[in-house]
């Protein structure tokens, strides 16, 4: 039997006892809703706390360089270093907050690699000059033109150059390779402990050499790199070399992996 439940409008019929069941099951759906709302909110702060509370520690050492630098009336050229540091530590600042909004900050399309490559290392080129490294790129194949997003592409290179730059001692070699399949930086430096090759990528990790004396490291930069690799489809790894130093390569997928 069906009764008219005063609550509805005229017409609507309503089996007895049914409509307090299924408004009850619609409030516990959106509590619950709410409730996951309220945690994702609250990770996403703390999450944005954790970061900029790192990165707050870390772009105070080349400020405070510079302030020293300038205390002593030291040539302006010794300010360039710092201050190109602290100009890497805004962009990635900048990175960490387009990469955790919920915006349409990604276009994917073929993308000629050889450009994107040579316009980071010309921005790193004084950089390159004043820790007495050598660059090695032989350039890209005009086939390299994976489907990707060039500003993303570039952020991840600039990261890995300036971890390259920060850990190859004077005289070492960077080397940067490029096709349709990979973008690969390797570097000669110390080299990765095997211990931390699995954890690069993990938030706030710095493994041994971020935690070596005169380091500064927040373990943020490859952290970011995995999500904007994540984010376009890609894979990020990290081997070392048999003749030392370490190998940074993002993979690229295939047009049948973008479509799966």
């Amino acid at each position: 039997m069906c009764k008219r439940d005063r609550g509805l409008p005229v017409g609507v019929l309503q089996p007895a006892g049914g409509l307090e069941d299924a408004y009850r099951q619609a409030l516990e759906v959106q509590t619950a809703r709410a409730a996951g709302l309220r945690r994702a909110g609250r990770a996403q702060r703390d999450d944005l706390l954790d970061y900029f509370a790192a990165w707050a520690h870390q772009v105070k050492t080349p400020l405070a360089a510079m302030r020293l630098l300038m205390q002593n009336r030291a040539d302006p050229a010794e300010l360039e270093p710092e201050l190109f540091r602290t100009e890497g530590y805004v962009e990635a600042a900048m990175g960490y907050l387009r990469l955790g909004a919920d915006s349409r900050d990604l276009a994917l399309r073929p993308t000629a690699l050889d450009p994107v490559v040579r316009r980071s290392l010309r921005r790193y080129a004084r950089m390159f000059i004043l820790g007495r490294l050598r660059l090695c790129y032989d350039g890209a194949p005009a086939a390299a033109r994976p489907v990707t997003d060039e500003k993303w592409v570039g952020f991840i290179l600039e990261q890995l150059l300036s971890n390259a730059v920060k850990y190859t001692p004077p005289g070492g070699t960077v080397t940067v390779q490029a096709d349709e399949h990979a973008l690969q930086v390797s570097d000669t430096g110390p080299g990765v402990l095997p211990s931390d090759l699995p954890r690069l990528f993990e938030k706030g990790y710095t493994g041994a050499n971020g935690r070596a004396a005169g380091a500064v490291s927040t373990g943020m930069g490859l952290y970011l790199c995995a999500r904007a690799a994540a984010r376009m489809g890609c894979t990020l790894d990290a081997a070392n070399r048999p003749g030392g130093g370490c190998t940074f390569t993002l993979h690229f997928p295939g047009p049948q992996d973008l479509y799966e």
